[in-house]
């Protein structure tokens, strides 16, 4: 009797530590899925780098289009646009696009901006220096902003196969409000 109460408290200890486990697992999802994506650019994430980075890289003579998109989740009271829907730039040259948004209500809105680029495989080698989609944005009523991102595309993306042909990228941002809001 004794050993089976033994056999039982050990089962019992394993699937309790089987559902911890499971449990950290699903809260550490998101943000391992995050830095896979980073490191990867799978889902079209962008790579990031400091100043110093990309200094080192060398501009070619190759060009490539690049295409802004910007919206704002459903019921977000803002204006949020590229100042230039596209460009032409120098593969390995740092370039800025411009995107204006514009708070529409009465009180102060807090955002935050997700991001991606398409087609997909050109993920890895779109590459941030300076976003405003790094920290949240926060915005007084009717205020209106000019926010710069500072980018380069990757070089290397003429040496892979299956994005050396691409012609044109898209850099998207959907800015969200935030869960925290200023007081008003």
């Amino acid at each position: 009797m004794a050993i089976a109460r033994d056999r039982n408290a050990r089962t019992m200890l394993i699937l309790l530590g089987f559902v911890a486990a499971m449990l950290a697992l699903g809260f550490a999802s998101v943000p391992l899925y995050r830095m896979f994506c980073q490191v990867t650019g799978f889902a079209g994430t962008t790579q990031r780098v400091d100043v110093e980075q990309a200094n080192s890289v060398k501009a070619t003579a190759n060009t490539i289009s690049v295409r802004f998109d910007g919206n704002t989740e459903r019921g977000m009271p803002w204006e949020f646009r590229p100042e230039r829907p596209t460009d032409t730039v120098t593969i390995g040259a740092r370039d800025m696009a411009i995107f204006i948004a514009r708070n529409n209500s009465d009180k102060p809105i807090t955002g935050t901006a997700t991001y991606n680029v398409e087609p997909e495989q050109t993920g890895p080698y779109f590459t941030k220096i300076q976003c405003f989609c790094f920290t949240s944005q926060t915005l007084q009523p009717g205020e209106e902003v000019r926010m710069p991102v500072l980018y380069y595309v990757d070089p290397a993306i003429l040496d892979d196969e299956n994005a050396k042909d691409v012609e044109q990228i898209t850099l998207s941002y959907t800015f969200h409000q935030a869960k925290v809001q200023p007081e008003t």
